[in-house]
């Protein structure tokens, strides 16, 4: 048994597993691999809570697809009982381990922050910006070039174990960490990575996207960056959602020297900047988090939603006209679709945007924006 010191203990306790299997059935209730794992409740949490006590804990067989929108991606996911699993250890260790050392100003997969946090932050950021400089300055826009494929679990493993004393939670992360290397994982990945057009990775190197552990070790892979920007080149006006980042200065020179700088870090790192890359006015507004930012004369911040979400949007209301006339589908189903991207689009000026978009609706009933 383990001591009540060694912090591993809280994966494997009933309790916290008990509460991981609640969180992770959200939603997903009526799935066959849910119910069948509820049917035997007790016995299953017992028995990965004695896995991981002994640390027997054999991780399952990865499923594996790819995404088509709003890029192709690859989705590399593991049984039900395994995010579980990931779920315990993410919510009770790991978690509270990283987000101590994480800068303010980053925003992805953390508790009370995410994409509507970045938001409101950036449209903070830029009128700050005009507040001091009115609208005569610079944006670095910076994004790693397949960022997933490209971590090298030997810097994550560099970087993050010297702060771990506990070996039993090193165990477990190798265990996780070194499961996507397995020769039948390595062998799927390639296959599909090469359907969607993504660089074939090598043993050592790659984070399947669909897992919540890696999707922190993603988080926490570029803080060297983070702390580098804020500390050492001292930019006010930085934040980072994943591998997407922004850098506001009135400087432009500096904003160069900003970039080269980056790119030697990024470099170190095992990854590469992508050609999306740039410098340029602020005048010109910035793509990030799911919008365009606009900065106007008055100081004023204006969110047009992206065009490629409207377009998005559009072609899914053409489907649907289609599956509704011929019963695929009910206005229920539907609706669920549209309100989401309505909710999504309110956070902007798109008014206009939502009469336009749901007016192609074809249906009895069709919502409207307000």
């Amino acid at each position: 048994m383990h001591s009540i010191n060694n912090v591993y203990y809280k994966t494997y306790d009933f309790n916290t597993l008990l509460k991981a299997h609640y969180l992770c059935r959200r939603g997903k209730r009526d799935k066959p691999e849910v119910i069948s794992f509820e049917k035997f409740l007790n016995c299953n949490l017992m028995m990965l809570k004695e896995d991981l006590e002994n640390k027997t804990y054999k991780i399952g067989d990865y499923k594996i697809f790819i995404e088509h929108y709003p890029k192709k991606r690859v989705i590399m996911y593991l049984p039900y009982r395994d995010r579980v699993v990931q779920r315990a250890f993410c919510d009770s260790i790991l978690r509270p381990l990283l987000e101590p050392t994480l800068i303010y100003d980053n925003y992805a997969s953390r508790i009370g922050k995410g994409v509507q946090f970045g938001i409101e932050r950036t449209k903070r950021f830029m009128r700050g910006f005009y507040n001091k400089y009115g609208t005569e300055g610079w944006i670095l826009k910076g994004d790693i070039f397949k960022y997933f494929p490209s971590i090298n679990h030997a810097i994550v493993k560099k970087y993050l174990y010297p702060k771990i004393k506990d070996k039993d939670i090193i165990w477990l992360l190798d265990t996780f960490i070194d499961s996507v290397d397995k020769p039948e994982n390595q062998r799927m990945l390639s296959i599909y990575n090469s359907m969607a057009g993504i660089p074939i990775t090598t043993p050592g190197k790659g984070l399947p996207i669909g897992n919540m552990i890696f999707q922190l070790l993603a988080v926490y892979y570029l803080n060297p960056l983070d702390w580098f920007v804020k500390e050492e080149l001292k930019i006010k006006y930085y934040s980072r959602y994943m591998d997407d980042f922004i850098l506001i200065s009135h400087d432009k020179e500096y904003l160069q020297y900003c970039l080269k700088r980056i790119r030697n870090l990024v470099s170190d790192l095992d990854l590469k900047l992508n050609n999306k890359t740039q410098i340029f006015p602020i005048q010109n507004g910035i793509n990030y988090l799911g919008w365009h930012f606009y900065l106007t004369d008055t100081g004023k911040v204006i969110m047009k939603i992206r065009k490629d979400s409207s377009k998005r949007m559009k072609r899914k209301i053409k489907r649907f006209n289609t599956a509704y006339d011929e019963g695929e589908l009910t206005f229920e189903d539907i609706n669920r679709s549209v309100q989401s991207w309505t909710a999504h689009a309110k956070h902007g000026n798109t008014y206009y945007l939502r009469k336009n978009v749901l007016s192609r609706l074809k249906l009895e009933k069709c919502p409207m924006p307000s």
